[in-house]
């Protein structure tokens, strides 16, 4: 075992090999985008054919049902943000702190279309890749919702946290994990 430092935290992890890693990597960015492009086809036929409050209730129930199908081979995959809209999304301490990162660096300037961050903690691959907030998305996530939208967030999501996005914030970030074998 050897203990890994991330962030100011310790971890203890498994040893994995470079080419290990990488190759994990590559699966979880491939799953990431399977997530996403999934995800956002679902909304926007929904939103198109039905409404943004239509297709809040396509979300509530078609992104959890989407990351369970993607969650096999050992993959757990999901979907994470500091301003969580549905509970069950709450991030882990490595989560928030990698969020707190991706926030930082997307201000800093980094294309948020390209961070992400992988690491082992306890056995565990871990990875994350940001999701900025998309023109689309405002509509849902945004600082000026129309009043129907904003009835339906209050229904669905009742402590929801998850608005005043601007295109471009960083809204959240996908989140997979996968157990390693000694």
């Amino acid at each position: 075992m050897q203990k890994l430092i991330f962030m100011g935290i310790c971890f203890v992890a498994v040893s994995v090999q470079a080419a290990d890693f990488e190759s994990l990597t590559i699966e979880a960015r491939s799953n990431s985008k399977m997530l996403g492009q999934s995800l956002m086809a679902v909304l926007k036929t929904s939103i198109q054919s039905d409404g943004p409050e239509a297709a809040m209730t396509v979300c509530n129930l078609s992104a959890p049902e989407i990351a369970g199908s993607l969650s096999k081979d050992g993959w757990r995959v999901g979907r994470t943000a500091l301003k969580i809209r549905n509970s069950d999304n709450a991030p882990d301490v490595w989560e928030e702190q990698t969020l707190s990162e991706f926030t930082d660096r997307i201000q800093a300037g980094e294309n948020p279309l390209a961070v992400e961050a992988s690491t082992v903690i306890d056995g565990e691959f871990r990875y994350m890749k940001a999701i900025p907030t998309a023109e689309m998305c405002v509509t849902c996530h945004g600082s000026k919702l129309a009043s129907p939208v904003a009835n339906k967030i209050h229904e669905l999501y009742p402590a929801d946290q998850a608005v005043g996005f601007d295109v471009g914030d960083l809204r959240g970030a996908f989140t997979l994990r996968k157990t390693l074998q000694e």
